[in-house]
This record gives C-alpha cells, structure tokens and sequence, in this order.
C-alpha cells in the first residue's frame, strides 16, 4: 500500500491536442478566467514556470541543500510554478490516483526520498546528474500533488544541481507537454526507470 505505483503515461494531465476543451473537472480551481482549451492551459502554466525559473536560476542559489532537500521548501516551488494559475497550487493531494502513493503517505515518502539524496550526495552513492533522475523519479513516483507532478519533479532535481554549482539539465531539449518524439522517448525512460533501469532516463535527461 505504501509503495510508490508505477509511472504511467498521464504524468501531468496534459492533452495529445491543444484544442481539446477543458472538463469541468480540469476546470477545478483555475484562477485564469479566459483559459478554454488544453493549449489555453498550457501557455498560462509555461508562463508561470518561466516565472519560476528567473526566480529558481539566479546566479546564486536561491537556498543551500539542506534547506533545498525539505518538504516545506518542495511544495514552495510547486507553489511558485503553478500559483498564477490554480488555487491548490502547492498544496499535496488528497485523493488517491492511478500513480503515486496513498495521500496520507505523501509527506512521509517525501521526507524519505529527500532524506536519501542528501545522504546519496554526502557520500558520493552517485554522480551528481544520476542523483538529480534518481530525485527526479522517485519524486514522480510519490506524485505529491493534483497536477504538475513531472514538471515538478524535473525542477526540484534542476535545482539540486544548480544549488552545487552544476547546470541544469537538458530533459530532451523540451517541455515535454505535447504529444511529440520527445515526449514518447520521456515516458519510456520512465517505465524503465519503474523496472529499476535508469541508464535510458539519465540519458534522456542529458540529451
């Protein structure tokens, strides 16, 4: 029961078609009044993370890795990617979904898999870019919030490279929010990152 459940190919919730019409449930919380269609959506959302980014990718690091490896500071930037646009940005999901944990396990196997890269990084367990998939996918695998989860995921890793003076990295030269190569090549990692094959994946985000 506790166990993260196996990336699927919905990570975000994002649409194969930018024309395709927002459900009431899509709709849930949206602050954007204007926003109709899935494109609609997406631009907003890109607009916010950029926004995010000036603010994440200074020339000096927003926070030290301790204080980057924490919960609160995790759901702080779920909030400063995602809280132009929807209400219940940056706060953890209560509903139980196809991927991810239990909700009521969120902030535990959170806190675990923060716990394990500051360890992983202290004692070298890995290279640098293989702890930031490593934190990338395991932070998808809790899927902590209703939405964003993946964009989420690829931030908070970025930004545990950049707080140690490495750049960030590439994921496919992509936002990964379409339906194209980059996107399929993506979710193939993943899946054999679920079966404990990362090679693909780290590649992929170097790429």
């Amino acid at each position: 029961m506790g166990r993260p459940r196996q990336v699927t190919p919905h990570l975000d919730g994002e649409d194969a078609t930018a024309a395709t019409p927002l459900e009431d449930e899509d709709l849930d919380g949206l602050i954007p009044t204007h926003v109709a269609t899935r494109g609609d959506l997406n631009i907003v959302e890109q607009a916010n993370i950029e926004n995010a980014t000036r603010w994440a990718f200074r020339a000096r690091a927003v926070v030290q890795l301790d204080d980057l490896l924490t919960v609160s500071f995790s759901t702080a930037v779920h909030r400063r990617m995602f809280g132009d646009v929807w209400r219940w940005a940056g706060k953890q999901r209560l509903r139980e979904t196809n991927i991810g944990v239990d909700p009521i396990l969120i902030p535990t196997e959170t806190r675990v898999l923060l716990d394990d890269v500051q360890y992983w990084h202290e004692h070298e367990t890995y290279e640098a870019i293989e702890c930031a998939v490593r934190l990338h996918h395991r932070l998808v695998s809790v899927h902590p919030f209703r939405n964003g989860n993946g964009r989420h995921a690829r931030f908070m890793a970025d930004l545990y490279l950049h707080s140690i003076g490495l750049p960030r990295l590439n994921w496919g030269g992509s936002h990964l929010t379409t339906d194209d190569d980059a996107r399929h090549a993506y979710l193939d990692a993943l899946r054999a990152a679920d079966a404990g094959e990362l090679h693909a994946l780290i590649g992929f985000a170097s790429s």
